[in-house]
Formats: C-alpha cells, sequence, structure tokens
C-alpha cells in the first residue's frame, strides 16, 4: 500500500508498506560555480550533488576537459600501523574521449596504465606532506577523467581537484596546494602548454606547492642548464599561487569544519620514557653499517615496547603509541645531528658521494651489462636490441603511440634483506623506472640512426638509497658496453634535506642514504650528463622549500654528477665500436610507399616467404621504411636484394638473371629480381628461325636476358640481344 508522499528539503519520498521497496528520488540542485582566467584559458570548479557521500568533491573544466575529483575518510581507524594510509588513485575513462579499445573481447577498463599510476604518485607525493602522519583512518582521492578533449592534459586538473576536494572537506589536512606545468615555445615560458607545443618543447617542468613554498618537482628535458631549470620552476610557481588564493576563496564560501583527532603519540609520560632511551638510540642509528644499524634500532624498539607493555598493562594501545613515539624521536636526533653536531649517520661529510665502483660487460650472452655500486646500493642493468617491430605500443584514451626505447626497474625483497612473494611491478617500480627512462631518453639515438627497439632492464640487487638514480648510472654503462651510440652517458644523485621549520637553518646533504631518505625533509633527484639535466623529481616530508635551498641543491647535485660520470667513463670511456655478437644485425632501406603491397603480397605471402628463407624479420612502415633484423648478415644481405628487386622499376635497355618458369608455345616467362616476371618470345630466343621453345630453353634454366619492351606493365625480355661477355645489373 503506498502512503501520502512527503518532501525534506529537495529530496522527495515516497512510502510503501513491506514488502515493497522504499524510493527515493534527488533533485538536481543549482550549484554556484568558481571559475578563474589561468594560462589563457577559463578555469571552471562546480560542486553538483553528485557525490553526496563523500567528505569532499569537485568537478574540474579546462577547456572540454573535465575531471571529477573525490576524498573520503573512513570513519574509523584502521588499526595502528606505521603509516598514514592514503591512497591516490586516477581513473582515464576511454568514453571520455569518445573511444572504444581494449582487445577483441574485453572492452572495459582494467588495470591502470603506467601514466595514470605516475599521474596518481605524483598528486600523492604533494598531497601526503600536508596530512599529519599520525592519522590511521584511510583516506582516499579518486580522480575520475569524464571528459577528454586532447588539448588539455587532465593530470593537472586532476591535481587541482584533488586539492579543493581536501580543502572544503571535513578531512583534516593543511592544504590547499597547486600545480602547474611549465613548458618553452621558442624561448618564452608557457604555462598549462596545450599539446602541440609540449610536442616540440625541449624542456617539460611540473612544479607543486602552497603559496609560499615549492614541495613537488618533475622535470624532464634535452641537457638543460641548472639556471635555466631553476627559471622555469620559479616561473611556474608564481603561476601557481593565483590558484592558492581561488581555492581559499572557495573553503571559505562552502567548506566544512574539519574533524580533530587525538593521539597517544602526544602522551607526555610516554614521550619522556622513550627519551630515556636515547643514548642507545643514537649509538644505533650513527653507523656506516646498514645492518648494524638496523639490527640495533630492532632491539632498542623491541626494549622500549615490552618494557612499555609491562609498565601499562591496562593500555594495550600504548605498545602501538610507543611505537610511533620512536619513529618521531629518531627522526629527532637524525636532525640534530645534522643541524646541532654537524654529523651524518654514516660520518660522511655533507657533500660527499659514498664509494663508487662498477663493471661493464659483465654477462656472457645479453647483448649489454653492467653492474653500478654506490656504497650499498647495487645496480645491475642489461641491455637488449631487437627489430623496430618489438618496440610497444602504448594505448590510452588519450594518444596511440609507439615506443622503440624502454626501461624497466625491479625491486625484489633480497634487496633490503627481506623475503616476501614476487609479484608484478608495483606503484614504486612503475615510477622509479619511469623516471630513470626519463633520464635516458635525451640520450637515445633515434630510431632513424639506429633502427633498434632498445629495452633496458635495472635490477636493483641490493638497496640503501636512490636506486632509482643508481638505476640510470648502470644504464649508461650497459648502454654503452652494448654498443649503442648514445649522445652522453647519465648519473643520477639524490640530495637531501635536514631543516629546522621554526629557525629556518638546514643542511644540505650529497648522496643521501636510507636515515637520511626516511628521516629527511627533502629527496631531490637529479640526472644528466655533463652538459646539463635530463630529469628531475623532488618529494618532501615538510611543507616545501624555497628558491634558496633550490640553487643550493641544484648546485650541488651538478658537482656529485660530474663526479660520478668521470667514474663511469672511467670504466668505459664510449660506446664499443661494434655490437655484441648476439645482437641481432638490423639493416633499413627505404622503398616507394605505392609498392609496399608488392612486398607484403596477397595475404602477407609475400614478405612471408622473404622471411622463411632468409631467417630474417620483415617489417615495413606506412612511410616506406623496411626494417630487415637477422643474426646473419648474408642473409639479411639477400633479404634486401630480394625486396629491392620486388620494389625495382625496370628500364628498357637493363640486363637481368633469369630463370624459366613456364614454357608455352609462343616463348618461355622468366622470373628475375626476386619477383618480378616477364615473357622471352620465341622470335627473341636465339638467333634466326626458333620452332620449338623447349629446344632452346628448358624449365628452370638461368641465363641472362634484356628488357626490350614494358607496355602496360608487362615486360618483354630478349635472349638473343644480349651481348656476348655481358655480366648482369642486378
Amino acid at each position: 500500500m503506498v502512503r501520502a508522499p512527503y518532501t525534506v528539503g529537495d529530496t522527495h519520498y515516497t512510502l510503501y508498506d513491506s514488502p515493497c521497496v522504499p524510493r527515493t528520488h534527488t533533485l538536481m540542485e543549482k550549484t554556484k560555480e568558481y571559475t578563474l582566467e589561468w594560462g589563457g584559458r577559463t578555469l571552471s570548479v562546480r560542486f553538483p550533488n553528485w557525490t553526496e557521500q563523500a567528505n569532499g568533491s569537485a568537478l574540474v573544466q579546462y577547456g572540454d576537459t573535465v575531471v571529477l575529483a573525490t576524498a573520503v575518510m573512513s570513519k574509523k581507524p584502521k588499526g595502528f600501523g606505521d603509516f598514514f594510509p592514503l591512497m591516490v588513485d586516477f581513473q582515464e575513462k576511454y568514453y571520455a574521449t569518445g573511444t572504444i579499445r581494449g582487445s577483441r573481447f574485453i572492452k572495459r577498463e582494467l588495470r591502470p596504465a603506467d601514466e595514470a599510476v605516475l599521474t596518481a604518485r605524483m598528486i600523492d607525493r604533494s598531497l601526503r606532506p600536508l596530512f599529519d602522519q599520525r592519522i590511521r583512518n584511510d583516506v582516499q582521492i579518486i580522480l575520475s577523467v569524464l571528459s577528454d578533449d586532447k588539448v588539455n592534459n587532465p593530470d593537472i586538473l586532476a591535481f587541482i581537484g584533488a586539492s579543493i576536494a581536501l580543502h572544503i572537506s571535513d578531512i583534516p589536512w593543511d592544504g590547499p596546494v597547486a600545480a602547474v606545468r611549465v613548458a618553452k615555445e621558442g624561448d618564452t615560458w608557457v604555462i598549462n602548454p596545450p599539446t602541440d607545443i609540449m610536442e616540440k618543447t625541449p624542456i617539460e617542468i611540473l612544479v607543486a606547492g602552497t603559496k609560499e613554498d615549492i614541495n613537488m618537482l618533475e622535470a624532464g628535458g634535452e641537457e638543460i642548464k641548472e639556471s635555466e631549470m631553476q627559471e622555469g620552476i620559479e616561473f611556474g610557481h608564481e603561476n601557481l599561487k593565483g590558484l592558492i588564493d581561488f581555492q581559499n576563496t572557495i573553503r571559505a564560501e562552502i567548506g566544512k569544519s574539519k574533524k580533530t583527532f587525538e593521539f597517544n603519540e602526544d602522551n607526555e609520560e610516554l614521550i619522556s620514557f622513550v627519551r630515556t632511551y636515547e643514548d642507545q638510540l643514537k649509538k644505533a642509528l650513527f653507523s656506516d653499517n646498514k645492518q648494524e644499524r638496523t639490527e640495533e634500532a630492532g632491539k632498542v624498539e623491541e626494549e622500549i615496547v615490552e618494557k612499555t607493555v609491562k609498565k601499562y598493562p591496562e593500555n594495550s594501545e600504548y605498545a602501538s603509541a610507543v611505537a610511533s613515539i620512536l619513529e618521531t624521536e629518531m627522526d629527532r636526533i637524525v636532525h640534530e645531528g645534522a643541524l646541532v653536531d654537524n654529523r651524518r649517520v654514516d660520518g660522511r661529510a655533507f657533500d660527499e658521494v659514498r664509494t663508487i665502483s662498477g663493471e661493464a660487460g659483465v654477462l656472457p650472452r645479453t647483448h649489454g651489462s653492467s653492474i653500478f655500486m654506490r656504497g650499498l646500493t647495487h645496480t645491475l642493468s642489461t641491455v637488449t636490441l631487437a627489430s623496430p617491430s618489438r618496440a610497444q605500443t602504448i594505448e590510452n584514451p588519450r594518444t596511440e603511440y609507439t615506443k622503440y626505447f624502454m626501461h624497466h626497474y625491479n625491486f625484489p625483497g633480497f634487496s633490503v634483506g627481506e623475503a616476501g612473494p614476487i609479484r608484478s611491478p608495483g606503484r614504486r617500480e612503475i615510477g622509479h623506472g619511469a623516471l630513470a627512462e626519463r633520464a635516458l631518453v635525451p640520450i637515445i639515438p633515434k630510431i632513424e640512426d639506429f633502427p633498434y627497439t632498445i629495452r633496458l632492464v635495472s635490477e636493483t640487487l641490493s638497496s640503501n638509497g636512490s636506486s632509482s638514480m643508481a638505476a640510470a648510472c648502470a644504464s649508461s654503462l650497459s648502454l654503452m658496453d652494448a654498443g649503442v651510440p648514445i649522445k652522453a652517458p647519465v648519473a643520477g644523485i639524490a640530495i637531501g634535506l635536514m631543516s629546522d621549520q621554526k629557525s629556518g637553518e638546514y643542511k644540505m646533504l650529497t648522496d643521501i642514504q636510507g636515515p637520511e631518505d626516511h628521516y629527511g625533509d627533502m629527496d631531490l633527484k637529479i640526472a644528466g650528463t655533463k652538459n646539463g639535466i635530463t630529469a628531475l623529481q623532488m618529494d618532501v616530508k615538510i611543507g616545501g622549500i624555497t628558491p634558496e635551498i633550490l640553487t643550493e641543491a641544484l648546485a650541488r647535485g651538478k658537482k656529485a654528477r660530474e663526479e660520478i660520470l668521470g667514474t663511469i667513463t672511467g670504466i668505459i670511456p664510449e660506446p664499443r665500436e661494434s655490437l655484441s655478437q648476439f645482437a641481432p644485425t638490423i639493416e633499413t632501406i627505404t622503398i616507394n610507399p605505392d609498392k609496399i603491397g608488392a612486398v607484403i603480397g596477397a595475404g602477407g605471402k609475400t614478405i612471408k616467404k622473404i622471411s622463411e628463407e632468409t631467417e630474417s624479420e620483415v617489417s615495413v612502415e606506412d612511410d616506406g621504411s623496411v626494417f630487415i633484423t637477422g643474426l646473419d648478415k648474408e642473409k639479411v644481405q639477400k633479404a634486401i636484394k630480394w625486396i629491392e628487386g620486388i620494389t625495382h622499376t625496370v628500364q628498357i635497355g637493363e640486363i637481368y638473371e633469369v630463370t624459366v618458369v613456364r614454357i608455352e608455345d609462343y616463348g618461355a616467362f622468366v622470373d628475375f629480381l626476386y619477383g618480378q616476371q616477364g615473357l622471352i618470345h620465341v622470335s627473341e630466343l636465339g638467333d634466326g628461325f626458333v620452332k620449338n621453345v623447349s629446344d632452346v630453353v628448358k624449365m628452370g634454366d638461368t641465363f641472362l636476358a634484356k628488357v626490350v619492351k614494358i607496355e602496360s606493365g608487362k615486360i618483354g625480355l630478349s635472349k638473343k640481344q644480349v651481348p656476348k661477355n655481358t655480366e648482369k645489373e642486378s
């Protein structure tokens, strides 16, 4: 039975007696739209009631690109862990570009592409430092690309949307932040460059931060000078400040009150108890031996937790609280060691790089290999060369393109002395691999000059800080060992920071290792050649850094990079003159695109025959480029001649070696040039009258013949018109 309907606010209810199911209908709200002119276009932010159950959400639009950002915090903490549980997910929808892609059977979006993972990591790295790290409630940011005009990149909108969704929500967070992409068009800096500029720019920088400081960087370029890199970063930071004011205006009008938390880590009695172990902690932390440091710190932690349980049996949560306090105290001790005692955990000078060694050609059957060791960070790198057809096709909602150079990074548990299952690459491995790849791309030869697909794999065998930069160094060695004609070797280094946020005092650390990364305030990875920077990435654990700190950090990075490059070129000064004997031979020829069909043949019959008989792989591009790959150089040359023969435009007067393939009463049909066919009329077989063709030639006979006629694509040849002592032309 239906009861009388009623309304609460804008929601209309109709009640039914059991067992009917109640139904509701919500009216669409007219929401206020906030706009900002930014980078020559309008940024629009709306708050429709589409996601009413999220803690915060925003619909962000730039051009025709639209991103929905949502922020949710769980009602209860997940328990006492050792980190703040933030999840950032970036979702690209194929419908956003009006595209249906995927395999024949699967048309829905599955696991995110690497580019989506990298976007999520980039946003996470800027948001995370602004949360209270003691929070143990799950916080999830989901960024969904709903519409994509393929001109305005959705990653910047996702970043802004994430900040706005958090800022207006009741989730405690010390934002807002903003991000901007910077590129160069000629000599002019451009913010949020459209796709056509991005395809040509020699430098790309993504700057994120607050109004005062920079708290995250991603950059890549073609050997960029430090001064130019800094100029671009400061330009970007200046152009994101308006976005901070924009977000604060929105929060002032529609923002919710922030939730508050109480933490056991604020218990002064527990803090004092942990501090009684300060001398033991210092002894454990300040050691140049990672294994001893980890072992001793673990023993101290076990003792503290054990005594806490005995001292406070009625407060079971105190043991977990003490573990968190202990982490905070170790952070303080490492900071004071640098700022007060001028002391690093392993005793090095602040600008000192750990001991470096390496070797090229360490594996017998790979096309190139090396081992690079910096302190306790050890990386094995291998190079595999293959034909262009082995390139990777990247497909995403925005575009589809081919990658002829790939770098993959692996980080097994044994590299840090841990046991665990081997799984597919996680976000960290994808991110580290992409950073090293970006550093190497500017030195890799173009496919037109070196027609190989190149796959680099960096295996982290032992890790104690900055393994991604070790991967870049090891990759340079293995590329040169493989004989790849790289432009110049690349080296990478991580620069760290220990700072006092109240006094502003800081100490910069060159080549940070484990504890300095874990407890430090900045991880700035800089990679490049002797001529300039090719990749840069920065994370912070504080609000951000000033331009002055950045200037010093870039200078430190250059000095360390040049030192490491000296070691790399000491191991192998330049690419080897020849490729490995196990690497394939690849030759490139260019044919008339109109002849592509002749090379491929009906149903691929011709190209398949060429490949099988020459034991080569033949790849034909739409522009007429043909790549022939094989392990036997002579057979590769045979395939080249075959293709050149098929595509050659025959001229009257040319002489070829021909083979009889068919005999008729009026003449003999012959094959020549690996696939072209012609007719030798009976009158052209020999001097005088020839009664029977078979009296002069037999099936399979080979001899020289001259082209005497070409009509409507049909070729006529002559045996009798070939001058004596003539050599074939092809």
